[in-house]
Parts: structure tokens; C-alpha cells; sequence
């Protein structure tokens, strides 16, 4: 987490047991007022069944990261004709719309990702999908696996009714549709770090933004926040194994990485199970893929590992990538060959304005009922909507898709070909956006101090 001291991260490691919100929080009254809300709500009911429509239509219709060309088209023709300014191509299939209301204030933004992943879908709805692509020179099927579908739907929806109430809104509301939340493919930039650098928080400038992801793993339509962290940072890791090719039957005439791969993939893990405090903070080594050989009866050259590192502590991720170093080199040397280690930087924590997340305590406890918002777990996921919280204080939550007759220690988790939406945890989504954003600007005034 932002601050590295042994005080701050014991004060964050505090904060991994799930609780309910505190109660002064939840006794405090929404900013935008009762009548208000209770309008609002009520449009939220009329446009769900459009909502289910979208959604439905864009899982049925998938698309990878930085191709989400048809899904950008659906989202800019629906905003232009709620009469916003609407610009699109940004970070190359983003959209932007912007929704001045009738009176100044400051300026909200509400972001959704859209990209699909290369999962083939093992789903049996009537709006499956069938869409098969290409993705890192493979074919593969395409599915909104992690619910970028429901994500696009929602802020299409919260967009509708937002608009319907244009006058009597206080400020500004910026709707950010963004690409490649994935990922961008191999070669290609994307994301949220090219929308920042294409003016998606300054066009106009941006005081706060809100994002909300669905998560498989909680009750259906229960809402998930804490302050500060609550997802990991996500580093890229390469290493790069190289020995001596030889006959597999003469293995000593050579030097074998496949079998210094294997030792540095063990040794690795001993970097988080003995090495690092990990009651200070998460953190995981993983090594996702391994790639070395070509026939059965040759020791290869080299080989080729990566995987992922994920972190909440400045100090902690800097540690752990010269361990990381370390170890791989110095094992490769004992064997005679040479490890090359590169660790490449990626999104960092998802970090939750305190003051901010503090603020909007009222509106997720209106939107959601009683009993309904917990202090979420932190989880070792990742996030690039952590880029836009680096230059303006955002919240960034988890909407439990999973109804009560489920075990939640069985269903599919996201990323899975079988991952699935309980739809009746939508209208909880869209009140949410709303919500924020009604509230935000009827503050009348920035809140958060973005660390």
C-alpha cells in the first residue's frame, strides 16, 4: 500500500478481515436527498429491461482487447442519442461521454471495461457465445468471462437515467467506456493508461471517478469496499534460462535448463512462503508458463519462463523483485548456465481514497438495503482502473453476482469458461452508479485527498 512504513502496512494488514460498514457511517444521510433518490431509483426500474437486453447482446457478441469495435458503436450510439457529447476512438476503441448538468459543480467519472477474453464458453444459455478468434497467434473462443458485459450494460443504463435528470444534476458527468482492461494484445498499447493520455480525465477535468466490478465469489447484490488498498499490484515477470543443447542421452556433454527451469519454478515460491512477512501484506509469485525444447531426444539451448507478481507494499515489491533476481541467477550459475531475469511494471494497487470511500458510505448502504455493504477482503486480483486513481481520487468496489441457493466455495470464478451473472444483482449495479454520482456532486465540493 502508498505508504511503506512497518506502522502503515500493520494499520492496512488490519483492515483484511471482512466487517460491515461502521455504523456512524451508515447512519449518515445521502447527499442528494430522499425525493431525489427515490426518483431515481425508480428510472433505474424502468430502464432494467433494457439493461438485460445489452448485457445479453454483448455476451452473445464478445470481442478481445483492442477490438472492441462493435461494442464501442453500440455504447456511442446510445449516448448520442441521450444527446451527450460523445467522443470516441480514444486509446483506439474507447468512448468518452460527457453529460453537463444543469446547474455547476464539479465533475464525476464513471468507468466501465469492455473487452472479452480468449475463453470458449461452456455456458448453456440461449445468448452463449459461439464467437471464435485469434489471440496470441492461437484460435480460441471469445466470452466475457469476467463480466465486462454487465460492466458496459450498467453504465449504459446509469447513463440513461443520469441524462433523464440532467437538469437538476449539479455538475458534470464524465462516462468513460474503456478497451483492454486485459490487456492489450502483444505489440499494442491500451487501457486505461492510454485513455489518461488521451484526455479522459481532462476533457473536462475530472475531481473523482467510481468503478464497480462484478465478483462471483458474493451474494448476489451485495456491495463490497474498503478504504485503501483492495486489489493488488501486477508486475510482469520473464525469465529467460539458457544452457547448452545436447543429445538427451548424453545430458553431461551439455547444460540442461529445462532442469534449472524446474529448480528456479520451486525455488521461486520459497521467495513468499519463507522469505516475505506476509502478515504485513499479501504477495504471490507465480510462474504461468513455461516454453523450452523442441524434440524429446534434445536437452534445449534455453528456456523461457513467465508469470505475474502481485503486491501491496511499495517496499515489500521491490524486495521481492531483486529475490526474485536473486534466486533464479544464482541457482542457473551453480548449474553452469545463466538466468535473465526481467520484471516489467503493470498496474499498482488499486488504492481507495479514504476520505472518499468514507463519503460514500451512505449511498452504497441506500442502494444496496440494509446488511447489504460489507469492508471487502482485499484479493490479489488486479486492476488498471488503479492508473486513473493515481491522478484523481477514485472508489473502486465489488458487486456480488451470486444467488443465496449457491456455494459460493464451488461457482465458477471469473475467468472461467463457466463463469456466470445472476442478472437480478444488475439493478443493485445501476442504482450504484447512479447513486455515486448524484451524491458526489451534491456535495457541491471535491472530497477525497487521493492518499
Amino acid at each position: 500500500m502508498r505508504p511503506s512504513s512497518v506502522a502503515a502496512r500493520l494499520a492496512a494488514a488490519a483492515l483484511l478481515a471482512p466487517a460491515v460498514l461502521a455504523t456512524p457511517i451508515a447512519a449518515q444521510v445521502p447527499a442528494a436527498g430522499g425525493a431525489i433518490a427515490a426518483r431515481a431509483d425508480a428510472a433505474v426500474a424502468g430502464v432494467m429491461p433494457k439493461v438485460i437486453a445489452w448485457r445479453r447482446d454483448l455476451h452473445q457478441h464478445p470481442e478481445l482487447s483492442n477490438r472492441e469495435t462493435r461494442t464501442a458503436g453500440l455504447v456511442a450510439e446510445h449516448l448520442k442519442k441521450l444527446g451527450l457529447e460523445v467522443r470516441t476512438g480514444v486509446a483506439k476503441t474507447g468512448v468518452v461521454g460527457v453529460l453537463r448538468g444543469g446547474r455547476p459543480g464539479p465533475t464525476v467519472a464513471l468507468r466501465a471495461d469492455m473487452d472479452a477474453l480468449p475463453v470458449t464458453e461452456e455456458v448453456d444459455v440461449p445468448f452463449r457465445s459461439t464467437v471464435k478468434s485469434t489471440y496470441n497467434g492461437q484460435d480460441v473462443g471469445v466470452m466475457h468471462a469476467c463480466g465486462h458485459d454487465t460492466h458496459v450494460a450498467m453504465l449504459m443504463g446509469a447513463a440513461e437515467v443520469l441524462a433523464g435528470m440532467k437538469a437538476e444534476l449539479p455538475g458534470t458527468v464524465v462516462f468513460i467506456f474503456q478497451p483492454a482492461e486485459e490487456g492489450a494484445p502483444p505489440g499494442e498499447r491500451g487501457g486505461a493508461s492510454v485513455m489518461i493520455e488521451e484526455g479522459a480525465l481532462d476533457q473536462p477535468k475530472v475531481d473523482a471517478i467510481f468503478g464497480l466490478h462484478v465478483f462471483a465469489k458474493l451474494p448476489t447484490g451485495t456491495l463490497h469496499v474498503k478504504p485503501q488498498g483492495i486489489m493488488a499490484s501486477s508486475d510482469n515477470l520473464r525469465i529467460v534460462v539458457r544452457g547448452r543443447q545436447t543429445h538427451g542421452a548424453l545430458p553431461w556433454q551439455g547444460v540442461d535448463p529445462i532442469v534449472v527451469s524446474a529448480q528456479i519454478v520451486s525455488a521461486l515460491q520459497t521467495i513468499t512462503s519463507r522469505q516475505t512477512d506476509v502478515t504485513l501484506a499479501p504477495a504471490i509469485v507465480t510462474v504461468g508458463t513455461i516454453r523450452g525444447g523442441t524434440r524429446f531426444n534434445i536437452v534445449p539451448d534455453s528456456v523461457v519462463m513467465e508469470g505475474t507478481i502481485r503486491t501491496f507494499d511499495e517496499r515489500m515489491q521491490k524486495d521481492i523483485h531483486a529475490r526474485v533476481a536473486r534466486t533464479a541467477e544464482k541457482i542457473a550459475e551453480a548449474s553452469g548456465a545463466t538466468a535473465a531475469v526481467t520484471v516489467t511494471i503493470g498496474n499498482p494497487v488499486t488504492f481507495n481514497d479514504p476520505a472518499l470511500t468514507e463519503r460514500m458510505g451512505p449511498t452504497l448502504q441506500r442502494v444496496a438495503g440494509a446488511g447489504k455493504v460489507s469492508v471487502a477482503q482485499v484479493t490479489t486480483t488486479a486492476e488498471d482502473f488503479a492508473l486513473y486513481q493515481k491522478k484523481v481520487p477514485g472508489m473502486f468496489l465489488f458487486l456480488g453476482i451470486t444467488p443465496p441457493d449457491a456455494d459460493l466455495a464451488t461457482v465458477a470464478a471469473n475467468h472461467s469458461p463457466r463463469f456466470t451473472v445472476d442478472e437480478a444483482a444488475l439493478p443493485t449495479g445501476v442504482k450504484t452508479l447512479v447513486g455515486l454520482a448524484m451524491d458526489y456532486l451534491a456535495m457541491g465540493k471535491q472530497v477525497g485527498t487521493n492518499r
